[in-house]
């Protein structure tokens, strides 16, 4: 079940399943390096502004599951307007800014999404655009995202499944209506 929090902007409701600290793998296929599995981490938070900010760490893992380097940093903000489009702004800490968009699914926590402008720093690597695909499945947060660079036409690069992370203090707010001594609960 997908919880609305009373302070999140009207606009932002068909974004809510988006909201939270989400861990989890995939893999990446970066033109011009070597196929690896990587680890990541985003966030995605609200402060009552008709925004989410957006925050990604990726990190490259060995054969082990361990962090082997980083491999990627996002941040960025995510709008939807009353059409459902979705737009987003993110930059890239390789040197690259992006504006995306795309749409919500009909029915379903999905959105396609695809750049509308990219610059780059000159000594960023060559990128020309993207799409990605973003869903809420089971309840974990799914992702693939296609690149292509002036050499390379459109093409998968990465994709990753997320799994929601679970702050204690949420749930154990609970816990501070069971009986003094506990047990009466477990009975």
């Amino acid at each position: 079940m997908i919880e609305i929090p009373s302070d999140l902007h009207p606009d932002l409701v068909p974004l809510a399943f988006l909201l939270g600290r989400w861990t989890g793998a995939g893999v990446a296929d970066l033109p011009g390096a070597e196929q690896c599995n990587f680890g990541q981490e985003v966030a995605f938070t609200h402060d009552g502004r008709d925004f989410l900010e957006y925050v990604s760490h990726s990190w490259v893992l060995d054969s082990e599951g361990a962090k082997v380097r980083p491999l990627e940093t996002e941040t960025g903000y995510w709008r939807v307007r009353p059409d459902r489009r979705v737009e987003v702004a993110m930059i890239r800490d390789q040197g690259v800014a992006e504006i995306w968009y795309g749409e919500l699914a009909e029915g379903k926590p999905q959105i396609d999404l695809a750049t509308d402008a990219v610059a780059r720093l000159a000594s960023a690597e060559e990128y020309s655009g993207g799409k990605r695909l973003y869903g809420y499945v089971k309840g974990d947060l799914m992702w693939v995202g296609e690149k292509a660079t002036p050499e390379t036409p459109l093409r998968p690069y990465m994709s990753a499944q997320l799994k929601k992370v679970v702050d204690p203090s949420e749930w154990a707010k609970d816990l501070k209506d069971l009986p003094d001594d506990g047990i009466a609960f477990f009975k």
